[in-house]
């Protein structure tokens, strides 16, 4: 029996266990089976399986009646799905989950699917969610702090909290985050909601499901090769605050000071996080709040320690000028129910306000679904069904989609407000098509693809001036590109703010008026804002 055979029969022998769940179906289109009656039928049908097994049916694609698998092309079975989406919304349930897998060889090959239907409409996520981005020096303990909160478990001391966090075999087997990643816990009145296994999609859905209030965290990367990375998750992911970690066996180095720069200049409210106070003596925790302390006030900052006004002050006080300082370990669990408490009560910062938008931070395809663009929501909403364009492309056209499904952290819903890290899997376009950097705004919208805008800029360092011809890379959005400024006057200095003109050398974007940006080349870097879009 071929693996694929074996996986289908037990898959099925599952099902009919569960009484009379399980239905066959080879291909459903559109043509034919949402006509002529035929929907209320085919809705009715479903609505039968899916009480017979107790809110839960098992629709298997690509097979025929007598559970024969035959395989069915991608674009049959994109089909199939939409159509079966369609009838589980009027039967009163949901596609909760899909597993493919191919069958056959050559030009006969195909796709059969196991697709999971549960009673109940798709969840319109409104809830309270904030997102936070964390920042620090590699090591310092940031996936761990984070993988901490989110499962409610301490440390073991060789960061065994981290492996929830770092997604990729290479990662995990060195000990260090190479890439964004991404984390969700929440909150009802009952307190703090864990996931058990962050890696089960189950878990995470479940916190979504259950959550009066959700907390993502955008896990960036310390180690200096990847400050391109880092940047990326703070200044694209819309963030409405940051926690930046301080290692006490370690204290403030040249990357803590970087991510605190860039934190600031993007006027982001930050929480500092004294991490690993486990492994040193409480003189060393005091001085390295010491230092912590020093560096703020060095940029204009006031620190709060919340061992001594608390978290309630914290919380009241906490701004673009105010920085919340507390001591924490992964291994004791020190300040982690602080950290609870701030995350609880934190207020949302950013408005849902405006037509919806959204910049591509990742791409990637679903068998049988097809492209997926990955990002959080900047702004307005989106709902399954809506027409967009995503673009531009190299070439400066928008190509007009369709919003398949919408999933936030492995969770369908029918809707994603601003500030909600979704997937939308797309249809009228592929994976390959897609690139970061691009955004998804309404079809009815007139999105203009901009080459060259002006911008008001500072310098925060560089060696010597910045003349007319300087080629940083500039960080907007999810956009990274390699940038030519022309600024006015003929040059910059290290400190000065001024004007300049700034023109992305290989391809346009979308750029709106207001948006801030970072610039960096070398370890040269600087901050501007967008004042007109050419």
């Amino acid at each position: 029996m071929s693996a694929d055979r074996a996986i289908l029969n037990e898959a099925l022998e599952r099902g009919e266990q569960e009484g009379g769940n399980v239905e066959f179906k080879e291909r459903l289109t559109r043509a034919v089976h949402l006509a002529d009656g035929r929907m209320e039928s085919l809705a009715a049908q479903l609505r039968h399986r899916v009480l017979s097994g107790d809110g839960v049916a098992t629709y298997v694609v690509g097979v025929t009646d007598d559970g024969g698998i035959a395989g069915i092309a991608p674009e049959d079975f994109s089909e199939t799905l939409d159509v079966l989406s369609l009838l589980a919304e009027e039967a009163g349930a949901h596609i909760e989950d899909v597993e493919t897998w191919g069958v056959g060889d050559g030009a006969e090959r195909g796709l059969v699917g196991l697709a999971t239907i549960r009673e109940g409409g798709i969840l319109d996520v409104d809830d309270d969610h904030i997102v936070v981005g964390t920042a620090g020096h590699v090591d310092h303990g940031k996936s761990t702090l984070v993988g901490s909160l989110v499962t409610g478990q301490p440390d073991n001391g060789n960061g065994s909290t981290r492996a929830f966090l770092d997604v990729q075999p290479h990662e995990v087997e060195r000990g260090l985050s190479a890439d964004l990643s991404y984390a969700v816990y929440g909150f009802n009145e009952d307190g703090p909601l864990h996931m058990q296994n962050p890696h089960r999609k189950s878990d995470r859905a479940k916190i979504v499901e259950d959550a009066d209030r959700l907390v993502s965290f955008v896990d960036t990367v310390g180690h200096e090769p990847w400050l391109r990375t880092t940047i990326r998750g703070l200044v694209g992911q819309r963030l409405d605050y940051g926690l930046l970690v301080v290692a006490a066996d370690d204290g403030p180095t040249r990357t803590t000071r970087e991510h605190l720069g860039i934190l600031l200049a993007m006027e982001l409210p930050t929480v500092v996080a004294i991490t690993k106070v486990d492994a040193v003596t409480t003189e060393r925790a005091e001085e390295v709040e010491r230092e912590v302390e020093r560096l703020l006030r060095d940029v204009g900052r006031t620190p709060l320690r919340i061992e001594r006004y608390g978290v309630e002050a914290a919380i009241e006080e906490i701004s673009e000028s105010v920085v919340p300082i507390l001591r924490s370990s992964a291994v004791t669990m020190e300040g982690i129910s602080e950290l609870d408490q701030l995350f609880e009560s934190l207020p949302k910062r950013q408005a849902d306000e405006g037509d919806f938008r959204m910049y591509i931070d990742r791409t990637y395809s679903v068998t049988g679904v097809g492209a997926v663009a990955s990002g959080t929501v900047n702004s307005g909403a989106v709902e399954v069904g809506d027409k967009l364009l995503v673009g531009p492309m190299t070439d400066g056209s928008f190509r007009e989609v369709e919003a398949r499904s919408i999933e936030m952290h492995y969770y369908r819903v029918d809707r994603a407000n601003a500030g909600r890290i979704v997937g939308i899997a797309l249809k009228g376009v592929r994976e390959e098509e897609l690139e970061r950097g691009m955004v998804l705004v309404p079809a009815d919208s007139k999105p203009t693809p901009v080459y060259e805008f002006e911008a008001e800029v500072m310098v925060l360092n560089h060696p010597t001036r910045i003349r007319d011809g300087y080629e940083p890379v500039v960080h907007l959005e999810t956009i990274s590109e390699a940038s030519i400024f022309h600024p006015e006057g003929g040059q910059l200095l290290p400190g000065d703010t001024g004007t300049t003109a700034v023109e992305f050398k290989f391809r346009p974007y979308f750029v709106e008026e207001g948006q801030r940006f970072v610039f960096r080349e070398g370890r040269s870097k600087g901050v501007g804002t967008v004042t007109k879009v050419r």
